[in-house]
């Protein structure tokens, strides 16, 4: 079912860039194939990137005409996802892709983990990044790696790779909480 269980979801840009993550195998410590797909993205839209040594990678997006003078803003979100999945589930997480389907008004996966943790954040960053109706200031979306076993990308966070002093982080575990 995969694609078509985002059809008609809204804000269509975000599950469209969702589905996009969920094709793309991304465990803990092994996140070189979202990465690519990061850098890509960064190219394919003329964006600036920046990667640390660790690979946590920040995709600089100019301010929208009028906001050049509001302060930086950095989005962040991280790359890796729990892999987990149902007992007599054939799925291979280091190359298959996630398997979306809609339960009623929930999304959810076949037999496997979703992703949403943080995939779903990550797709918001990029929506918002390069969705044009939205105006900003300067945006700085940065995605850590290997968050899932340990903050490794957080806690290792490159210097001098960031220049906004406001952090939004996409990840939550509460609704409602911010």
């Amino acid at each position: 079912m995969s694609k078509k269980a985002i059809e008609g979801l809204q804000p269509e840009i975000i599950w469209q860039r969702f589905y996009e993550i969920s094709q793309i195998p991304r465990p803990s410590k092994k996140e070189e194939k979202i990465l690519d797909y990061l850098r890509k993205f960064a190219k394919e839209h003329n964006l600036e990137m920046k990667e640390d040594d660790i690979h946590n990678i920040v995709i600089k997006v100019p301010a929208t005409k009028g906001y050049e003078n509001a302060p930086t803003v950095v989005v962040q979100g991280h790359v890796d996802m729990v892999c987990e999945k149902n007992k007599g589930t054939e799925h291979d997480f280091d190359n298959d892709p996630i398997k979306l389907v809609r339960d009623g008004d929930w999304m959810a996966a076949e037999g496997t983990t979703l992703g949403a943790d943080n995939g779903i954040g990550v797709a918001a960053g990029l929506a918002l990044v390069t969705d044009e109706s939205v105006t900003h200031g300067s945006v700085e979306l940065l995605c850590t790696v290997d968050e899932e076993t340990g903050l490794t990308g957080a806690n290792n966070l490159g210097k001098n790779l960031l220049e906004g002093k406001t952090l939004l982080n996409l990840d939550s575990e509460e609704d409602g909480a911010f």
